[in-house]
């Protein structure tokens, strides 16, 4: 092997909260580097620049520096490979597209977004397959330099094999074949000139001189398309590792409609960082001889890659409750007090509660009865009428998983972005005020009498509160409310 050592990438889009699979692919990353005394290297895939937010860039180096897991190179930390932010090497992706056009591996497609819509009906009412027809595949020297002239926009696409097959050679699945006629030709270069995934990831794995690609199953269907462009390039291939997707326990692809999946949702929840990491481990890799409890230590101990499991891992929250009170039942008592202080009862939420809590309130142990709502997880709903009169239990369920959908891209939370969101659902739905508003602060608090709704879900938080929409909405397909006469 070429590779002189071990370095391997996490690679998180900012486009939303940290997830749960991100901290499972980094922790798998981590113990692998440690166990090879070889490099970890964060790089920041922020090219899809209407998603991308320096916010989630931010939580997700917050959310794996909770679990305990670091990084040798990164935007935060530097390296001798950086910039590590996708963004910032665009020069050197064009550069690289420029090179696959010139060698013919590329060519330059200066289709129509009116085209393609319209190639898309067609090959949909033909039945045929999906992708582009290669229209400009095959345009001529003098049509490319007229459309140049004319300053057309266009993309770069990759001029995929028409026949034969490209193998993937995955550490864990072996040869993987995939029929070339079915693989499209992939833009790789978008008009504006940022890079699609496949170019960017492949460009920079190289030029980071990344030497094992751990990542999850779903990017299996994506990697002959690597392949080709490491042999377009001439580049030798890093190995190949896909790590088998965490599922919900009815084996779906764990998803924030089933389990929550912020691991920001899991910290203010409660879970000690080093019981999330040890239940992580447990997802596709085991201890050996049913030891299910262990420290990260004593994991890149043992670790081997090829003895990961590709069953689809279950990630059951009933377990990594378990877990989380074995190490709670660890813990010394002076840790235990400051977790409840420090993440429980944190002076910024006490400070914000307070101006509300006095209004409230003629003695002091009075405080947890009325406020209870603010530190609480999950709320009990029996016998509280959620479903407002004139509505359907269905269109509660509608109105609070909509609700969730619109306040998960809500990044600033505070009162009036939070407003505007809470605003826009209701007129979309058409809901009146006094059928809308109500519902939501019995299921954001579980209770009538409580502050201002607006600031009372400022102060309880992003995680809780879209964790309560939704699990209120559980709880209505489970217990349907007849709409009150």
């Amino acid at each position: 092997m070429a590779f002189d050592q071990v370095r391997v990438r996490l690679a998180p889009s900012p486009t939303g909260d940290p997830h749960v699979g991100t901290g499972y692919i980094a922790l798998f990353n981590f113990v692998f580097a440690r166990k090879n005394k070889g490099k970890l290297i964060l790089r920041i895939e922020d090219t899809d620049q209407v998603r991308s937010r320096a916010s989630s860039e931010q939580m997700i180096m917050e959310s794996l520096r909770w679990l305990g897991l670091d990084w040798d190179e990164g935007p935060d930390v530097g390296g001798a490979f950086g910039p590590y932010r996708q963004s910032e090497r665009r020069h050197l992706h064009q550069e690289h597209a420029n090179k696959l056009v010139t060698s013919g591996h590329a060519y330059r497609c200066f289709c129509t977004s009116e085209r393609l819509d319209e190639m898309r009906a067609k090959q949909k009412a033909d039945g045929s397959q999906l992708g582009y027809d290669r229209h400009c595949r095959n345009l001529s020297d003098a049509a490319i330099s007229a459309n140049l002239s004319a300053s057309k926009p266009f993309v770069v696409r990759m001029k995929m094999p028409t026949d034969g097959v490209t193998i993937v050679k995955d550490l864990l699945r072996g040869n993987v074949e995939f029929e070339n006629q079915r693989i499209d030709d992939q833009v790789l270069l978008k008009s504006d000139g940022y890079p699609t995934y496949h170019l960017a990831n492949v460009v920079d794995d190289h030029l980071m001189k990344i030497s094992h690609v751990i990542r999850a199953e779903e990017w299996v269907s994506s990697t002959p398309k690597h392949v080709l462009l490491y042999e377009a390039f001439g580049w030798e291939q890093p190995t190949f590792v896909h790590m088998p997707l965490l599922r919900n326990t009815d084996k779906s692809k764990i998803s924030k409609r089933k389990n929550p999946v912020s691991l920001r949702y899991y910290q203010r929840a409660g879970i000690l960082p080093e019981a999330m990491v040890n239940f992580l481990a447990l997802m596709g890799w085991s201890f050996g001889n049913d030891i299910e409890i262990f420290t990260v230590s004593e994991m890149i101990e043992k670790f081997e890659l090829e003895r990961i499991n590709l069953g689809g891992p279950i990630f059951d929250q009933t377990k990594l409750n378990w877990m989380n009170n074995q190490y709670m039942q660890k813990i010394s008592t002076g840790r235990f007090v400051e977790y409840l202080r420090d993440q429980i009862f944190n002076i910024d939420q006490l400070l914000k509660i307070k101006p509300f809590a006095v209004e409230r309130m003629d003695r002091f142990d009075q405080f947890l009865d009325n406020n209870i709502f603010f530190f609480n997880g999950a709320l009990k709903y029996d016998g509280i009428p959620l479903v407002p009169a004139g509505k359907t239990n269905d269109e509660m369920i509608t109105m609070l998983g909509r609700l969730a959908e619109t306040l998960d891209e809500v990044y600033d939370w505070s009162m009036d972005p939070i407003k505007q969101a809470m605003d826009a659902v209701k007129t979309e739905l058409n809901w009146k005020p006094k059928d809308y508003f109500m519902p939501i602060r019995l299921v954001v608090t579980g209770r009538k009498d409580s502050p201002p709704l607006v600031e009372s879900i400022e102060i309880i938080g992003r995680e809780m509160t879209r964790f309560r929409l939704r699990d209120a909405a559980d709880y209505l397909k489970a217990h349907p409310q007849k709409t009150p006469s």
